[in-house]
């Protein structure tokens, strides 16, 4: 067993809003340098939607992540032989996304509303590129340009999660009249099996070994920008005005220090808890070949008990401290996943072992089977849980989406919500009965107690319980060589060894 500690960030997409006050501060803290004007580490997406880049999670089209082929582990970018369609494609990638995909940033003239001499017309603030400086005679794309659309058939009709879904799923979705839309906040996975990291020709992107966190070395970056390409799900980008890629770096100056991320420490609508998780590293490899059915479940077994006192006893040995153990064993990352099991993973069947997660969200019923309710929700009906496949977001499209496609996945994380929320109106109001939240609550496997700490942690939490996030020990740290699992990208890649700071004992 190798056990090490990721930093994990998640998401509850049911309390999202939609502000984009976490894409702000994030663009004000990181991305207002030149050549960074179209990044957005952080972004929010409204779903059923295109995403940023355009359909982003269309692999086909972009082929990022990993695919298993033969019993082996490849990046879907090499189609063949690693190092000579690296070679091949090093001076051209077809899989880029282009700046079309993105959009070309851009402001507006504003000094001409102060400026223009004086006239009959009222002067106007023309846009104007950031990239060449010259007008844009017209603007067809820009930063959250699908926000709040999710029934326009320009953008839901174009989103790949729709797949598999039936004619009227996909119409209650993308008909205004009937369509209903989320969001999906998305800052960058730090994979425990990131493609970004194997696919780098120069080595310039590790792993931390103290947190997990996925970095580019700036001085060692050569802008083959195969870390674009690679990573499906588009978070490095590339900086055209200095030749480097970059990519967010989950605001380790501030977790360093015990800070929550700018991110999360912005939300006003406090759907992000950050904690700590433990996993045993010798299992990546499996997990990542797991098949879609099983992928969710392999990557809960991955992440080890931080109660188990076995587990704290190979932690210890591997240079773990004593805080970050407790900071794992107070972790809502560690609740929500694993031990609740009502957050989920964004697209794991792409095989880079993400470790952001989020707790799918809950939409209106569309009708309900007993007579004269009106579509009312009735949280005393014997049917009561059939109401999560009269959702009117279809279980497809979530798993599509946070599963792999594993609609029980999904069905567990919903029925788990909706006894919480029952146990809380019975608390609250007593017009349930104590006998039905008892019967409701067996069945999805949760204690009167689980229903408090949930409650507590996604409706109630403070600041201290939200961040759970302990100081990096720098002293401790070292430069040595990294682990094996960096070291294989040699042989996927071309890519060199790569040394970074980890723990003295690993």
């Amino acid at each position: 067993m190798d056990i090490r500690a990721q930093l994990s960030m998640s998401f509850h997409m049911d309390k999202c809003i939609g502000c984009h006050t976490c894409s702000v501060s994030c663009k004000n803290v990181w991305t207002t340098r030149r050549g960074a004007e179209y990044m957005w580490w952080n972004n929010v997406e409204t779903k059923p939607g295109a995403g940023y880049p355009v359909t982003w999670e269309d692999q086909d089209r972009y082929r990022g992540g990993w695919e298993v082929s033969g019993g082996s582990l490849r990046l879907k970018l090499l189609k063949g032989p690693g190092k000579i369609r690296s070679l091949a494609n090093i001076f051209f990638q077809p899989n880029l996304p282009t700046i079309d995909d993105y959009y070309e940033p851009f402001t507006f003239d504003y000094q001409h509303l102060f400026n223009a001499p004086a006239g009959d017309d009222q002067p106007t603030a023309r846009a104007r590129s950031l990239i060449t400086g010259d007008f844009m005679e017209k603007i067809v794309l820009g930063p959250n340009w699908d926000d709040d659309m999710g029934g326009s058939p320009l953008y839901a009709s174009n989103d790949p999660n729709l797949k598999g879904l039936s004619d009227s799923q996909k119409e209650m979705l993308t008909k205004f009249h009937k369509l209903f839309f989320f969001y999906l906040p998305r800052i960058c996975n730090h994979c425990l099996n990131p493609a970004c990291v194997a696919s780098c020709p120069s080595g310039a992107i590790y792993k931390r070994g103290e947190d997990g966190i996925v970095l580019i070395d700036q001085d060692t970056c050569r802008a083959w920008r195969f870390c674009v390409s690679a990573c499906p799900f588009k978070k490095p980008y590339y900086n055209w005005a200095n030749g480097k890629s970059e990519k967010c770096i989950f605001c380790y100056p501030r977790t360093e220090t015990g800070q929550a991320n700018a991110c999360a420490h912005a939300c006003t609508g406090r759907i992000r808890f950050v904690g700590v998780l433990l996993y045993d590293a010798d299992k990546i490899e499996d997990v990542a070949k797991s098949s879609d059915e099983r992928l969710v479940e392999a990557m809960r077994d991955i992440c080890l008990d931080p109660n188990d006192p076995k587990v704290i006893e190979g932690a210890i040995k591997a240079g773990i401290t004593q805080d970050w153990i407790t900071a794992a064993q107070n972790s809502p990352a560690y609740n929500l996943f694993v031990k609740w099991r009502i957050a989920t993973p964004n697209h794991p069947e792409f095989r880079t072992v993400p470790m952001n997660f989020y707790i799918p969200p809950l939409s209106p019923i569309l009708h309900d089977s007993k007579a004269g309710s009106g579509g009312v929700f009735d949280p005393i009906s014997d049917e009561f849980f059939n109401d999560v496949d009269k959702m009117r977001v279809p279980l497809r499209y979530l798993a599509n989406m946070l599963s792999a496609g594993n609609e029980q996945v999904i069905a567990e994380s919903l029925k788990k919500q909706m006894a919480v929320r029952m146990y809380v109106r019975q608390q609250r109001v007593g017009d349930v009965g104590e006998s039905k939240v008892k019967s409701v609550l067996s069945d999805v496997g949760l204690t009167a107690q689980d229903c408090e700490d949930i409650y507590r942690l996604t409706a109630l939490g403070t600041f201290q319980e939200r961040f759970v996030i302990p100081e990096t020990h720098r002293e401790t740290m070292t430069t040595v060589e990294p682990r094996t699992m960096y070291e294989k990208r040699g042989t996927i890649g071309f890519g060199t060894k790569k040394q970074h700071l980890v723990s003295r004992t690993w």
